[in-house]
């Protein structure tokens, strides 16, 4: 059995990673498909996560899914929040019983250098040490800190769950100095108010890992 980590946050609240090594026919045995997936190995990865709700709560309802016009997967009773994300040959997914949750995986690319100026906000820059002020500067960066950066924002996007989000402006994240494992202090700035949010991190080598629990 593929967990590649695991982790019980709270009485009512469970995360999970499973590294992908088996086939579909695996994951049919336990889960549906419950809509057309072109590409292989996507739907490879939307099986796992599916059936790694299942897995943290045997008695997850898989075939009451359904999907938002933010294209966020819900239940109509809400009877578990939950957040699922994948990458690579990875699938994650956190479940709660009382909780609104979001979770992120990455495996870490230069992509997110290109487009770091897009989700983080100045100040965010300036923490980094980065100078923006030319266009054409060349710019040292710290990949796996972005892609964190990166990760954390997208497990914030993930627990808001109404969509129309901008990235740099709305989530917003506090310095912080990046090891293994922590927590990082974040807040969401809606146009009523600002919601104080902790976030969750976990490094693996080539993955990195967010979630938020409120």
């Amino acid at each position: 059995m593929p967990i590649f980590f695991q982790q019980d946050i709270d009485e009512s609240t469970r995360l999970a990673v499973w590294k992908i090594s088996e086939d579909e026919a695996f994951f049919l045995q336990h889960v549906p498909l419950q809509r057309e997936i072109t590409h292989p190995h996507k739907r490879l990865q939307h099986l796992a996560g599916r059936y790694l709700l299942q897995y943290l709560f045997p008695d997850f309802p898989i075939n009451l899914i359904k999907i938002a016009d933010t294209r966020k997967p819900y239940l109509d009773d809400e009877a578990y929040h939950f957040s699922i994300s994948h990458c690579s040959n990875y699938a994650a997914a956190i479940v709660s019983k009382e909780k609104r949750v979001g979770v992120d995986i990455e495996v870490p690319t230069p992509k997110v250098e290109r487009v770091m100026h897009k989700f983080l906000h100045k100040e965010e820059l300036s923490a980094l040490s980065y100078q923006i002020s030319a266009v054409n500067s060349e710019q040292e960066f710290s990949n796996p800190k972005l892609t964190l950066l990166w990760s954390c924002k997208e497990a914030v996007f993930k627990w808001w769950s109404y969509g129309n989000v901008d990235f740099s402006e709305m989530i917003r994240i506090e310095p912080f100095e990046m090891s293994q494992q922590g927590i990082i202090q974040s807040r969401f700035v809606s146009e009523t108010e600002t919601t104080p949010l902790i976030l969750h991190y976990q490094l693996f080598e080539g993955i990195c890992l967010a979630w938020v629990v409120r």
